[in-house]
């Protein structure tokens, strides 16, 4: 069983790092080269605060190009929410992982079972974006009980009544969907996530995450701007996906760190 810093919440961790620097969370397909696990431990080296794994779904309903490319890719080399939760049990990481996937995979295999066997792997949090709050009850259920907290996003069309409702349900963080389309590197951040981040910040204090088109430093600094920090996916994985090498993708994480340390020094 991983040990990572057992064991306060996934949020009580956030707000800690919080208190010193942005947010960054990088976002890793499980299985997507044989050396994932490698990339884990290089991204949380490279200043993540904590990990994203994904666990490949067949039938994504929010992915975009690059994340289904790599589902594919994981899938076709026999990756299983089973395995990719096994292999991360065989190590230790220094910071809490988050696991987003398809509530389909957590049905199919069971909710008490998925809970445990995500904390055994080092898991804090899941992120099931396909899963309403309002059909939530019976994972969160199981996830309270195994001391999981379950992410929820909001996004620039959800309305103030709504977000005031995802923010109060949500656990760990809030994600906040910086445009309306599924995921990907894009070329800017929309001023979207701008409204929004502001939006959750006047209602909440817990950590605000912004995800969706962060491709590197210059679009982190300016989603970071009005949020506690960022989550970084698609161009992660499209490194891996065009040939770079575990050390090469990280490189990205790095600079993204490095760019949100200058911009937002401790107490800004």
């Amino acid at each position: 069983m991983s040990t990572a810093v057992m064991k306060q919440s996934l949020q009580q961790h956030l707000v800690e790092r919080r208190a010193q620097r942005r947010l960054l969370l990088p976002y890793v397909t499980a299985g997507l080269c044989p050396d994932w696990i490698e990339l884990v431990e290089a991204v949380i080296e490279a200043g993540a605060d904590a990990v994203e794994i994904g666990i490949p779904f067949s039938d994504p309903a929010i992915d975009g190009t690059t994340i289904q490319e790599a589902s594919v890719v994981a899938l076709d080399a026999g990756m299983t929410p089973a395995r990719a939760l096994s292999e991360l049990r065989d190590r230790e990481f220094g910071v809490p992982l988050v696991a987003m996937t398809h509530y389909n995979l957590v049905y199919r295999y069971g909710h008490e079972r998925f809970a445990a066997d995500l904390v055994a792997a080092g898991g804090w949090g899941t992120i099931l974006p396909d899963l309403p709050m309002e059909h939530a009850a019976e994972w969160n259920a199981a996830a309270d009980d195994a001391g999981i907290e379950n992410v929820l996003l909001v996004a620039p069309v959800t309305d103030d009544e709504r977000l005031h409702r995802i923010v109060d349900e949500a656990k760990g963080f809030v994600y906040v969907v910086s445009t309306m389309g599924t995921t990907g590197a894009r070329e800017g951040v929309d001023d979207a996530a701008t409204v929004l981040s502001r939006r959750v910040k006047a209602v909440t204090d817990k950590p605000a995450l912004v995800g969706f088109g962060i491709s590197n430093g210059e679009t982190a600094v300016v989603a970071a701007e009005a949020s506690d920090g960022v989550i970084c996916a698609s161009a992660l994985m499209r490194r891996i996906l065009d040939g770079s090498s575990v050390e090469e993708a990280a490189a990205l994480i790095a600079e993204i760190r490095t760019a949100l340390d200058e911009a937002y020094p401790p107490g800004t």
